[in-house]
């Protein structure tokens, strides 16, 4: 007859375990790990020794309200000889007779989340609770990542940067994921507890987060509060005195810590970056390895048939007929994973999107898709492929629609999916990742792949627009430097490659816009009735854009959209060019006095040089950074006006609390400059 071990005392080893599982950044007052991997608790004994053979005792596992082992919420098992990384197993030694050193694992399939472990041996003692996470660092893990270098981006990275401004023109935007200051974990946790789904049926929820294709489609639905209590409330104007601006946030532990402490209440405001940026967060909390990505042109196709309409008015002014829209850029997450639900070869990054644009299954989310299953035109598989492939290859259709009702096509030479961004691996540069959606835009590989996408959809055949090049060719061009606050030229260059002089119409102008297509007010315009281009000419003509003009035209998104319409007299042809283009915002520098060590006291200088010929009032610093300020925003106000040419300087203090490298994030704001970024990376020594 077994024996009861009279247990006195016992330690989770909190310490050694969450290092030895890669999760010590959440701190090491409770146990975190990660699944298929062994862990250490330790029994000390009152009194006698430990026989293996004479103390047998069984452990329970259980995640969840309702625990059951058909779901694989519930675990009983008991010691072996070794530890079976496959499945709930343990095994035990005794080193010195008094203190038990029990080894733990779980399967590498177990579902994530809170678990409860109870020992028992004919009465139960509760030996506390852990957290399960995912672990991308087990080869039997459908989330591993063959490269430490990767993980420790994709994974323990807690910082990171997001590209922004447009196309021609990408802008890395620093980002403060945080996703192991204070409190994250554990508002991530809340956000699985708190969907629908989970609402409806807690144990097949909490069975079902064994799948991280299930989990990202949660968190894709949740990140946004369209359907739920979710975390972000979207909005695409601005108008945003009951909240934040989207572009005010620096990062995505203050977003999540006011969710969490105001009982689930969406944060407001989100814009895609934002929505993107929180999901990122979460992921890697929970130990799926994650990036943010931009598209730059992307399409948001609403009617499903793969092809933007676009409808202008005789000035190629955009007119409202189609919901379909071209975002100046847009942002999603990809997350690692495999997908046996699939047919083989489609392992690897998958794209989901928390940012609510349409429906799938009666929620709004997106995704997860593996990226090859875009680039090959597989439409039929899962989820949402339809739409992303829409996002990055969706062909363009422009129509001027006439004053008398009258609609005919014009040639244009927009298209989406261009310049597909994520930040790199180990340094801040931008990484080009179009070659993972799509075939190289017009060959033949992305031509084919359009028509078999568009037969799986089963609808209009559409071939490739005009090529580029002959007869007249229009396109819009711009100087190296276009700072906010001062003047400059853009220009339209229109060649002739026909055989005959032409005589045309130019219509040239500017409006300000916002990322997501919504345009302001006028910034600049040229009409030029009889411009004439000589046989095999290349004519250049410039529009000047005057800060007193555009300065209190242009949105928060520092974006002006340039429109060229060229109509040829003789042939009555009419060519259109888009542009968007971003002005520059000033640099904000960024000084470290000191030597930087973990907790010693270090002071970061910061500088900003107004550019405009108009006086800065309101002058705000907001300064954070992962494992620097604490997982606070220091904030530091300017007692005085900033003058034109004059520089906004502070000084801030914080105290790193981890070594290596690390992000101090800094935004300003003012009465008439505002939403400017700036980062510096600090190696922190020990």
């Amino acid at each position: 007859m077994a024996q009861a071990l009279d247990i006195g005392r016992w330690d989770l080893e909190c310490e050694f375990n969450n290092t030895d599982h890669r999760t010590e950044l959440n701190g090491v007052d409770r146990l975190i790990v990660r699944r298929g991997q062994p862990f250490t608790i330790s029994l000390h004994l009152r009194s006698g020794t430990f026989e293996p053979r004479a103390n047998a005792f069984t452990l329970i596992a259980e995640t969840g309200p309702c625990s059951s082992e058909g779901t694989g919420t519930r675990a009983a098992f008991g010691l072996s000889g070794s530890v079976d990384e496959t499945r709930w197993s343990a095994a035990a030694s005794c080193p010195d007779g008094r203190t038990v050193s029990l080894s733990v694992c779980s399967p590498p399939d177990a579902p994530i989340g809170r678990y409860s472990l109870t020992l028992d041996q004919g009465h139960a003692v509760s030996l506390g609770e852990f957290v399960l996470l995912f672990n991308p660092w087990c080869p039997r893990d459908v989330v591993y990542m063959d490269s430490e270098e990767k993980l420790r981006e994709y994974v323990l990275s807690q910082d990171g940067i997001i590209f922004r401004g447009s196309y021609k023109y990408p802008i890395g935007t620093p980002w403060n994921f945080g996703q192991f200051e204070y409190g994250i974990l554990d508002a991530c946790l809340r956000i699985l507890d708190v969907n629908p789904k989970y609402m409806r049926s807690p144990d097949e929820d909490c069975s079902g987060r064994r799948n991280p294709i299930y989990v990202s489609r949660v968190l894709s639905a949740m990140v946004n509060c369209n359907d739920d209590r979710g975390v972000l409330f979207g909005r695409w104007t601005e108008d945003y005195e009951d909240g934040v601006s989207p572009l005010s946030w620096r990062g995505s532990v203050e977003i999540l810590r006011r969710w969490d402490s105001t009982s689930c209440q969406p944060v407001r405001y989100g814009q895609c970056w934002v929505f993107a940026a929180v999901a990122c967060t979460v992921s890697r909390a929970l130990g799926i390895p994650c990036r943010v990505i931009t598209n730059y042109n992307s399409a948001h196709d609403t009617n499903s048939n793969l092809v933007i309409e676009r409808y202008v008015d005789d000035k190629g002014q955009p007119v409202q007929k189609s919901r379909d829209m071209i975002w100046n850029y847009h942002c999603w997450v990809e997350s690692w994973m495999t997908r046996p639900d699939l047919q083989p070869g489609y392992d690897g990054w998958q794209a989901s999107d928390p940012t609510p644009q349409e429906k799938s299954e009666g929620v709004y989310c997106c995704g997860p898709i593996p990226l090859k299953a875009i680039k090959e035109g597989e439409l039929t598989f899962k989820y949402d492929a339809p739409f992303v492939f829409a996002e990055v290859n969706a062909d363009v259709l422009t129509y001027m629609r006439h004053k008398d009702g009258r609609v005919e096509k014009i040639i244009g030479s927009t298209y989406v999916g261009q310049q597909i961004s994520t930040k790199s691996v180990g340094s801040d540069r931008r990484e080009d990742i179009t070659h993972l959606y799509k075939y190289p835009e017009g060959s033949s590989e992305e031509r084919e792949t359009f028509k078999k996408a568009n037969h799986q959809n089963k609808l209009l055949q559409q071939g490739p627009g005009p090529t580029p090049g002959s007869g007249l060719r229009v396109k819009i061009t711009v100087p190296a430097e276009m700072r906010k606050g001062c003047d400059f030229d853009v220009f339209v260059v229109v060649a002739n490659n026909t055989p005959a002089t032409k005589l045309c119409r130019l219509m040239f102008c500017s409006r300000a816009a916002s990322y997501s297509g919504i345009l302001g007010k006028d910034c600049g315009y040229k009409d030029l009735l009889n411009l004439q281009v000589a046989s095999g000419e290349e004519k250049q003509v410039p529009l000047r854009l005057n800060y007193c003009k555009y300065g209190g035209n242009v949105m928060d998104d520092n974006l002006i959209r340039v429109t060229a319409l060229l109509t040829d007299y003789s042939s009555k042809d009419m060519y259109l060019a888009v542009r968007n283009i971003v002005l520059d915002d000033p640099e904000i520098k960024i000084r470290i006095l000191g030597e930087p060590k973990v907790n010693r006291k270090l002071a970061a200088e910061i500088t900003l040089q107004n550019p405009l010929p108009d006086p800065l009032d309101n002058c705000c610093f907001s300064v954070e950074g992962a494992n620097l300020t604490d997982g606070k925003t220091i904030t530091e106000m300017l007692g005085s006006p900033v003058g034109p040419g004059q520089e906004a300087k502070v000084k801030v203090y914080f105290t790193p609390s981890r070594f290596g490298l690390r992000k101090l994030v800094v935004g300003f704001n003012s009465s008439k400059l505002g939403h400017v970024k700036g980062y510096r990376n600090v190696i922190i020594g020990k």
